[in-house]
């Protein structure tokens, strides 16, 4: 469905010192300094598939949705979409793709929603009865009802972002690039995006490529995690991977019956203790829980276990810090 093969981007950034004598200088003088946005990036994505795209502030995330959807040219290597070259066919190419832009607007600010809708059937050349199908379904999974005769200045943010999401599927595209969907957006609603987009990647088949800094986006959603750090792609792989190669610590917080000595588990750190409570740390390469388990039956009388994995954003805390991002 979309294949990278050494893309490369930079970007020549103007660069002066504070004063006005610099100011004045600048005028005359220009100099810049050239940042590489994305470095080599290659990888492939197949149909249907749900790709979170991951990195820090000025990776190269959302310059490499713009390459994928035919914004920007890169300076080297090639991008095949369905078939496409983005930036080479694009009239023929955007028919084909849904773009969401978490902090810019494809809805007119001062007119209704339906307007607005109305105004991308005509640029999409979207039939009639195709257009009253793909609405109506949107509406309802949405819950759009009520917004689509108000001027998109009085929606909320939430509420604005269901109908981004909403126009950039009236064409029916077959891959959706959602970068920062849910930024700013409150619980009921983030759960409301979630859903939706579960629900046409299973029952319309539509390739998912999203960029997020919230992690439980990318717990709730991907299948697969794309990791990139200073433009260099630095991970491939999904979750059970990550938590595989950094997540082997597990934090067990245990209740029992007071008891006055101090727990020793071989394999196991205590981080915190209490006549009623203890709170360990357990690398499962060294020890496996269930023995962890039956030497705590052996030395108190349990209430209550709990066991938490590492959360994902420390894992790719961890990733970072790996690669020295």
């Amino acid at each position: 469905m979309i294949t990278l093969e050494g893309i490369s981007k930079s970007f020549k950034v103007a660069k002066r010192s504070a004063g006005l004598r610099q100011a004045a200088k600048a005028l005359f003088v220009r100099e810049h300094t050239v940042v590489d946005a994305l470095r080599d990036i290659s990888f492939t994505i197949g149909e249907g598939e749900i790709v979170g795209y991951i990195g820090p502030n000025g990776a190269g995330k959302s310059t490499t949705i713009k390459v994928m959807s035919g914004i920007m040219v890169p300076d080297r290597g090639t991008c095949s979409v369905m078939g496409y070259t983005p930036w080479q066919e694009r009239k023929a190419y955007v028919g084909n793709i849904g773009v969401v832009f978490g902090q810019r607007s494809q809805l007119w600010w001062d007119v209704p929603v339906i307007d607005s809708f109305e105004l991308l059937r005509d640029i999409y050349a979207i039939p009639r009865g195709l257009y009253a199908a793909n609405l109506s379904l949107l509406t309802e999974t949405l819950e759009l009802g009520g917004l689509l005769h108000t001027p998109v200045r009085q929606l909320s943010l939430g509420q604005r972002m269901r109908c981004e999401i909403a126009a950039s599927l009236l064409h029916g595209p077959k891959i959706l690039f959602l970068d920062e969907p849910t930024i700013g957006l409150d619980a009921v609603s983030k759960i409301a995006v979630r859903q939706f987009i579960k629900t046409i990647n299973k029952e319309k088949g539509v390739t998912v490529i999203l960029t997020t800094h919230d992690m439980s986006d990318i717990e709730a959603l991907a299948d697969r995690i794309l990791m990139i750090g200073k433009g260099t792609l630095l991970y491939d792989g999904n979750l059970a991977e990550l938590r595989g190669r950094f997540g082997t610590h597990r934090t067990v917080t245990v209740d029992y019956h007071p008891n006055s000595s101090p727990l020793e588990i071989p394999g196991a750190s205590l981080l915190s203790w209490s006549p009623e409570r203890a709170v360990l740390s357990v690398d499962t390469e060294r020890v496996l829980m269930a023995q962890v388990i039956s030497r705590l039956s052996e030395q108190v009388e349990l209430v209550d276990v709990a066991i938490e994995t590492k959360p994902v954003d420390e894992l790719i805390v961890e990733l970072y810090k790996e690669h020295r991002v």
